[in-house]
C-alpha cells in the first residue's frame, strides 16, 4: 500500500480496518484512503471471519465493511462489533444499494451505509463524520427505505428462505433448521404470501433483490 510520508500526517490518524472480498476493490480503496493525510488504513481483510478479531487486535476507529464477504457477512459482523467492541465506528460500503439492507445495518448498530459508486472524497468525509457520533446514509437509499417499508418476513421465515436458497429439499431444510416439514413448509408458504411471489425460487430472489435476507 502506497502512504502519504509519515511527516506529512497529523499526530493521530484515523485508523481504519478494510474488509473487502474484491482483491482489486480492497487494494484501490486502501491505496486512495492511504493517500489522505489524516487516515490510516491498519488492516485489510477478505472475508468477514477474522473482522472481528482484526478490529480487537488492530484497534482502529472505523471498520470500513463490505455485506455480501465470504464467512460472516459485513452486517452480521457488524452487529458483533457491536458487542465485543462498541467504541469502533462501523461504516457500510456496498454494491447493492438495497432498502433492506440499510435497514439491516442500522439495526446492526452501523454508524453509515454507502454505496460504492461515490467518489472517494465522500467516502473519507464519512469517515471523519462518523467518528464525530454523525449517522452517514447516501440519500437516494435513505429515501428509497422509507418508501420500501419494513421487512414482512419474520426471522424464521427469512431463515428457512435462506437455509432453502440452494435448492435444498423441505426434507433437508427441517434437518438443517431441526423442524418438521410441515413447519418449514408453513414458513415458505408465508414468505411467498408475503413477498407476492409464485414459489419459494421467487422468494428467495425478491427477499435478496430487497435486501431482507
Amino acid at each position: 500500500m502506497n502512504e502519504m510520508p509519515r511527516d506529512h500526517r497529523p499526530a493521530k490518524c484515523i485508523r481504519v480496518l478494510l474488509a473487502e472480498d474484491q482483491g482489486m476493490m480492497r487494494g484501490a480503496l486502501a491505496l486512495l484512503l492511504g493517500m489522505e493525510k489524516d487516515i490510516e488504513v491498519v488492516a485489510q481483510l477478505s472475508t468477514g471471519d477474522g473482522i472481528v478479531d482484526g478490529v480487537l487486535t488492530h484497534r482502529p476507529d472505523v471498520a470500513l465493511l463490505d455485506i455480501e464477504l465470504p464467512g460472516v457477512s459485513g452486517l452480521d459482523a457488524a452487529a458483533e462489533l457491536r458487542e465485543q467492541a462498541p467504541d469502533c465506528r462501523v461504516l457500510i460500503l456496498t454494491t447493492f444499494g438495497r432498502p433492506g439492507y440499510l435497514r439491516r445495518a442500522m439495526e446492526a448498530g452501523a454508524a453509515g451505509f454507502l454505496v460504492k459508486d461515490g467518489p472517494v472524497e465522500e467516502l473519507a468525509q464519512a469517515i471523519r463524520r462518523v467518528l464525530t457520533g454523525e449517522t452517514v446514509v447516501d440519500p437516494a437509499l435513505a429515501a428509497a427505505a422509507l418508501s420500501a417499508g419494513p421487512n414482512p418476513l419474520t426471522a424464521r421465515e427469512c431463515e428457512v428462505l435462506k437455509a432453502s436458497a440452494d435448492g435444498a429439499t423441505v426434507a433437508d431444510v427441517a434437518a438443517r433448521l431441526h423442524l418438521s416439514e410441515s413447519t418449514v413448509r408453513n414458513y415458505l408458504s408465508a414468505a411467498i404470501g408475503k413477498t407476492g411471489t409464485r414459489n419459494r425460487a421467487e422468494a428467495v430472489r425478491e427477499a435478496r433483490q430487497q435486501g431482507w435476507l
